[in-house]
């Protein structure tokens, strides 16, 4: 089994998070300048067995695309056209830079600390794979009963 890749991807910057090889655990990994997310992502699963990349999709409040999906979409494309052989999953990611702000103040980090717009994207990028690891457990389950 392999790991699965989550993007919060943005305009300046791309948020990355990683499971562990049994898909169990939601770990941040880094993040990187949104220009270098592909040539990262193909580095990464050069050395690591990947099975799937999650990418936040993201919605306003009336369930429509939001203005950043424009910055997105054509991401997922690029995503699709140079990894044809990696499922490339989408999860609703609205709210993750708010429950991850919240995340960082609960933890007490430093006023600098929590300025840190770097581990806002990497804390959101683990918001998203957990869910999608919570979703993925709930269809599981559903096919079971």
């Amino acid at each position: 089994m392999g790991r699965i890749l989550a993007i919060d991807f943005g305009q300046k910057r791309a948020g990355i998070a990683v499971t562990d090889e049994l898909q169990m655990i939601a770990n941040p990994l880094t993040t990187i300048s949104a220009s270098k997310t592909i040539e990262f992502i193909q580095e990464y699963i050069s050395h690591e067995n990947v099975d799937c990349i999650v990418v936040g999709e993201a919605k306003d409040l009336q369930n429509r695309p939001s203005e950043s999906a424009k910055y997105i979409e054509p991401f997922v494309t690029k995503l699709h056209k140079k990894f044809p052989w990696l499922t490339i999953e989408r999860i609703d990611e609205r709210f993750t830079s708010k429950i991850a702000m919240q995340a960082i103040i609960d933890a007490n980090l430093k006023k600098k600390d929590r300025q840190q717009k770097e581990l806002v994207d990497s804390i959101s990028a683990t918001i998203i794979l957990q869910s999608y690891l919570e979703t993925m457990e709930f269809r599981s389950n559903k096919k079971k009963s």
